[in-house]
């Protein structure tokens, strides 16, 4: 499959917690947290489980600083 986003980080799944509609994904990536949140039929079509080798595709349109 190929996609046209850039910031692709390899991770693995941590831990998988399931809501009513939506799904929070916790990922390692280096030693750093990184949270995803997902449908419930995206966990269950993707069949995720912590341990998982996962991509996590980092796509925003925009950023913000604070000091």
């Amino acid at each position: 499959m190929k996609i046209s986003g850039r910031n692709k980080l390899e991770a693995t799944v941590k831990e998988v917690v399931k809501g009513t509609v939506m799904a929070k994904i916790v990922m390692d990536y280096k030693g750093t947290e990184l949270v995803a949140a997902i449908t419930i039929d995206s966990v269950e079509d993707l069949n995720l489980v912590p341990g998982d080798k996962v991509t996590a595709l980092v796509k925003a349109t925009e950023m913000m600083v604070l000091k």
